[in-house]
Order: C-alpha cells, then structure tokens, then sequence
C-alpha cells in the first residue's frame, strides 16, 4: 500500500537487549524510528531520527523551521555517542535489577498483579490499594516511584541505580504496608 509507518522507539535498546534482538531488526518494518538516547542508555539529552536520506533531509529543514537549530550541539552529541558506544550492553544489568524488584513485589503483595517473569525491561508496574501513601513513605527513605493511573506503581531501574540501591528499595518495599 506505501502507507509509511513510524516507530516511537523511545526504549529500542531495551526491547532490543530484552529480547535477544538488535535495533535493526526491531526497526525493520518501519518507514521511519526515533530513539531516545536518555532512556535508560544515560546520555543527558538526545534522540536520533532515522529513515531513508530524503526523509531525514527534509526532518532537518522542517526542524530548522521550527527553531530547533542549536550551534554548541557538539557537547550533546559526544554524550549521545558515549551513551551508544558503552551503555547499551548494560541495560542488561538494569533488566535484572528490575527482575529483583518485581520479585520483591510479588513477595510482599502477591495479588499486585506484578509476575517476576513477565518483568522483561527496566520498568515494574504493580497495583497498590494506597499508591500515594506508598510513593510518600518510599520518598521519605530517598526512593522515587510514580503512579502510572488510579491503583498503578511504577518502578524503573536505570544507569544511577546499582544493586545496593534495589536491595534497599527490597527492604523498603518489604517494610512497607
């Protein structure tokens, strides 16, 4: 049909890993992707764009229309290639990091909805009958988590997080009502 087709990859490298696949072959089917480099690969700032050599000529013109020129691009750019050179075989590490969290979930309120081997990436979603008060008893012991809707916890595992930080999430999860 020539119908283009668009891939928000904002976490390919963690599909990618999780999966035992490469972002090519993720991509594949696409017309055109995105990727985010800050999602769980480290970079302070920064997506790439890929498509065919017109698409992308003509994304550049288009951005530039919209005032999204910058001139000192250079630093930003070295943090992105940092981010792809050494950070993508360790979202591995983060997958498991949030496998343990997911079976401390599952250990603490086994009808959360939240099962350890479902837990393929860096994200754990569980259901809580007071998520406010369990976000604000994890903060007052330094720990960040959100609510993704009414009932929904989220936790992610990233690059700051190592497995001293996720054991002390566990005591705290465990610990908590």
């Amino acid at each position: 049909m020539g119908v283009p087709v668009h891939l928000d990859g904002a976490r390919i490298f963690n599909a990618a890993v999780a999966t035992g696949t490469t972002v090519a072959a993720r991509a594949a089917g696409a017309t055109s992707v995105t990727a985010c480099l800050s999602k769980g690969l480290g970079a302070p700032v920064g997506s790439l764009l890929a498509g065919s050599a017109d698409f992308v000529t003509r994304a550049r013109t288009e951005r530039k229309r919209l005032g999204g020129g910058m001139r000192q691009v250079g630093i930003l750019a070295a943090a992105g290639l940092v981010a792809l050179d050494t950070m993508v075989d360790r979202l591995a590490d983060d997958h498991r990091r949030a496998r343990r969290l997911a079976e401390a979930v599952a250990a603490r309120w086994p009808s959360a909805g939240c099962d350890p081997a479902e837990v393929r990436t860096n994200i754990v979603l569980f259901r809580h009958a007071d998520p406010a008060g369990l976000l604000a008893r994890l903060a007052a012991q330094g720990i960040g988590a959100v609510t993704l809707g009414p009932g929904i916890v989220r936790l992610a595992t990233h690059c700051g997080i190592d497995d001293e930080d996720v054991e002390a999430v566990v005591a705290a999860l465990a610990a908590a009502p």
